[in-house]
C-alpha cells in the first residue's frame, strides 16, 4: 500500500527528517510512506508552485490512501493545503486516515485565539460576530466526517505532547490502521 504523507511538516526547519522518519515508521509497518518533499522542484523556477501542485497531485494519484496531519496550524484548524488534499483523496474514494497532536475540540482551540461570547440567538461567536462551529469535534465537521465516512476515525493523543510537531505516536497508530487495512485485517 502506498501513502500519502500530507500535512504542515513540510514547513518543518527540519521538515526532511520528519519525512525520512515517518517513511521509515511506514516501512516498518510493510507500507510505503509517499512524502510532498520527494517530489524534486527548482524552488527559484517562476512555476516553482505549480510545479509542487502538480507533483503533489501526481503522488495522490499513485497513493492507495492519505494519512493526513491535522494538527492546528498558523490558527485553530488544520493546514488549508493538507485539507484539500484530504478531500481530493475522498473524492476519488481512497482510504483516509489522520491525526491531530492536539486533542482539544475546535470551539477550545478557537477560544485560546479569539474572545469568544454568545449572540443574542444563543450561538457561539467571535470577535467579528461570526458564528463558531460547535458540535463538540475536534476540527471542522466536514474533515471529521470524510475521515469517518472514507477511512477511520481521526487519532488524537489523550494529552496533547510536548512537541506537537515532532511526536509521531498518533501518526504511527495511523500506518498501523493503513497497514492492518492493506492485510486484510480491518475493513
Amino acid at each position: 500500500m502506498k501513502i500519502y504523507l500530507a500535512g504542515p511538516d513540510v514547513f518543518l526547519p527540519d521538515a526532511i527528517e520528519i519525512g525520512r522518519r515517518k517513511a521509515a515508521i511506514c516501512a516498518r509497518h510493510g507500507v510505503s510512506g509517499l512524502y510532498p518533499l520527494d517530489n524534486a522542484v527548482d524552488l527559484s523556477a517562476a512555476d516553482a508552485s505549480l510545479a509542487i501542485f502538480k507533483g503533489n497531485e501526481a503522488m495522490m494519484d499513485a497513493a492507495d490512501a492519505i494519512i493526513a496531519n491535522l494538527t492546528p496550524f498558523r490558527g485553530p484548524s488544520a493546514d488549508a493545503g493538507t485539507i484539500y488534499e484530504l478531500g481530493y483523496m475522498a473524492g476519488r474514494g481512497k482510504f483516509c486516515l489522520a491525526y491531530s497532536n492536539d486533542p482539544a475540540l475546535y470551539v477550545e482551540r478557537v477560544k485560546r485565539i479569539y474572545d469568544v461570547t454568545k449572540s443574542a440567538t444563543g450561538h457561539l461567536i467571535d470577535d467579528d460576530g461570526l458564528t463558531v462551529e460547535d458540535f463538540g469535534l475536534p476540527d471542522n465537521l466536514m474533515m471529521i466526517h470524510t475521515l469517518d465516512l472514507h477511512g477511520a476515525r481521526l487519532v488524537t493523543p489523550r494529552q496533547r505532547p510536548q512537541d506537537i510537531w515532532h511526536d509521531l505516536t498518533s501518526f504511527e497508530a495511523c500506518v498501523a490502521l493503513a497497514a492492518d487495512r492493506a492485510t486484510g485485517k480491518s475493513d
